[in-house]
């Protein structure tokens, strides 16, 4: 399909800036709008209809896409960046369009055929996905039989397809594969299970198949994407869709976290300067040596993280299929180190504000249980990229997951 013109939003550039600086000078004009609908994005448990059209408008869901569909085929970095200026504002939100924009990076990979069905017939197309394979794949002809359950689906709502994981057995029942198939939303049932104590406004609920057909071209095979091994046609002029499965889909994590902990530092510091240190001879917190201690280790682990988060982001970008097997250990290990900083950070943020971070008309207590909740994510436990990292500075070749 030819996109015209009425497809394409273009992002306008001005000559002090590039394509990268203008997107997130997009994403930073709705930060007000953001942190305006935070509360309601909490209590409804999904990110408001209007704040998704505003993201769309922005170009957020378009930063991995093809430009052959319209998209802005960007990089990790821009993903990187303007999820977290929108973390700043709302998690719930900034995750959202974080998992929309790289699960469509995710759908690039597929077959032509399965691109063209996807954003061919919509270049507004919203790929949602789970990658864990809790589903079954049976051959039969032209395709697979697919039934299952895949829960934390951020964004379902708004999905016109789903990317999800599936076991690919063979007639006897024995597993050949693992793989993510493409199956229309339409096709998929969305069970209302994400209630939780953060990131409740990303509407991570659980997607159900019942037998769908899903077609040989819609199939990605996960051992051969681990491996930088994609079925989408090879195209010289496309070098984001050679990047290393595993550590794109793990970074992009991060993102939304930075920003969260970027946020929470804002408020205790413009706070500071006028809350006063209960029962001590100070009259405002920021006159505490040990708040001024407190704050500079807080600025200092968010540092951390960033320099960990946009050094293996670089690494990722610039490598595309020639990161080696040892640098993606290090980039999945230092995914899980820097979330864990910003933990600590919040932390640390939340010990100098006091109990007043936990009233439910503050920003920092919502921030707080977001920040934990994220960080969880499977992608993220620290103890697994360490452990595959200190293989590998160790000389131990044995795979602890896929997912590197």
């Amino acid at each position: 399909m030819t996109v015209t013109n009425e497809h394409r939003r273009a992002v306008t550039v001005s000559p002090e800036e590039g394509p990268r600086e203008a997107l997130v000078r997009r994403a930073r004009a709705l930060q007000p709008l953001l942190r305006e609908q935070a509360a309601r994005t909490e209590s409804d448990r999904c990110v408001p209809a209007e704040v998704m059209d505003e993201l769309s408008a922005a170009g957020v869901f378009r930063l991995l896409t093809p430009r052959r569909y319209g998209g802005h085929e960007t990089d990790l970095r821009t993903l990187t960046e303007v999820s977290e200026v929108l973390g700043e504002a709302d998690g719930s939100t900034a995750w959202t369009a974080m998992i929309i924009s790289v699960t469509n990076w995710l759908t690039s990979l597929f077959p032509d055929k399965a691109q063209e069905e996807v954003f061919g017939a919509d270049p507004d197309a919203r790929v949602t996905g789970v990658a864990a394979p809790t589903g079954i794949g049976r051959p039969v002809s032209g395709g697979w039989t697919v039934r299952g359950q895949w829960s934390y689906n951020s964004g379902a709502p708004y999905a016109t397809w789903a990317a999800v994981g599936v076991l690919l057995q063979d007639e006897a029942g024995a597993v050949v594969d693992q793989a993510m198939v493409l199956i229309p939303a339409s096709e998929l049932v969305i069970e209302d299970t994400w209630r939780t104590a953060g990131m409740r406004g990303t509407a991570s609920n659980t997607l159900v198949g019942r037998d769908v057909f899903v077609p040989a071209h819609r199939v990605l095979s996960v051992r051969g994407a681990s491996q930088g091994t994609y079925p989408r046609s090879s195209r010289q002029d496309e070098p984001l869709y050679s990047s290393m499965f595993g550590s794109m889909l793990l970074l992009c994590l991060t993102g939304p976290l930075l920003g969260l902990g970027q946020a929470a530092f804002t408020a205790v510091r413009s706070s500071a300067p006028e809350k006063p240190l209960s029962f001590t001879v100070h009259g405002r917190q920021a006159d505490s040596v040990g708040v001024q201690t407190q704050v500079a280790e807080a600025a200092l682990q968010l540092r951390t993280a960033r320099l960990h988060v946009y050094d293996a982001v670089d690494r990722v970008d610039q490598s595309g299929s020639s990161l080696d097997y040892a640098t993606r250990t290090q980039v999945r290990a230092q995914a899980g180190y820097a979330a864990q900083r910003v933990l600590e950070a919040i932390s640390t943020l939340l010990n100098v504000h006091g109990a007043g971070a936990f009233a439910e008309t503050n920003p920092l207590q919502r921030i707080w249980r977001d920040a934990n909740v994220a960080a969880r994510h499977a992608g993220l436990v620290p103890a697994v990229g360490f452990e595959a990292y200190g293989k590998t500075l160790l000389g131990i070749e044995e795979p602890v997951t896929l997912m590197v």
